[in-house]
């Protein structure tokens, strides 16, 4: 399946107009819904395919940012056949207590895996978490990158970020 027309299917499924608030704070008059692709099993597993090319060499866990990446992260897994760890905002308080569950991440080459990148605000947080824990991270992977800065934000920070599908492809597949 090629990129445009995976691009048509997640707009027919996911793209909203009217006025939405962003994480970033940003107003934006197009939303696309994450949740309606991360919820049809048959679109998520194709783009979790195209997505699994785009890892890095060297890459040893896939690291699915809470809450929209954990869908992502363990599709794209299973096309990759990479152990995988899920990455919460804040360490839970109770139990392990731990930031990132499931795989370990210290001393490992970790790829962050998000669903859409707006700012990249939440890649970087989670990035500087994830090194904290010892884990060697210098790329992001997204589903959707919304061109609005975040690439250049995440590259601030020596994160590289890799898209299936930009804006314009979106907006192309109109």
């Amino acid at each position: 399946m090629s990129d445009s027309d995976l691009a048509r299917q997640v707009r027919a499924v996911s793209r909203l107009t009217g006025e939405f608030v962003l994480r970033s704070g940003r107003i934006a008059n197009e939303y696309f819904d994450k949740y309606q692709f991360e919820a049809d099993p048959v679109l998520l597993d194709k783009l979790a395919e195209q997505m699994a090319v785009l890892i890095p060499e060297g890459t040893e866990v896939l690291a699915g940012l809470e809450m929209g990446g954990i869908a992502v992260v363990t599709a794209v897994a299973r096309h990759a056949n990479l152990p995988t760890a899920f990455v919460r905002k804040q360490a839970k308080q109770y139990g392990t207590a731990r930031l990132a569950e499931g795989a370990e991440v210290a001393g490992r080459r970790v790829l962050v895996v998000e669903d859409v990148v707006t700012s990249g605000g939440q890649v970087v947080i989670s990035t500087n978490d994830l090194r904290k824990l010892g884990a060697h991270v210098d790329h992001a992977l997204c589903v959707i990158d919304r061109q609005e800065g975040g690439a250049e934000a995440l590259s601030a920070e020596g994160i590289t970020l890799r898209a299936l599908l930009t804006r314009a492809d979106l907006e192309a597949a109109a």
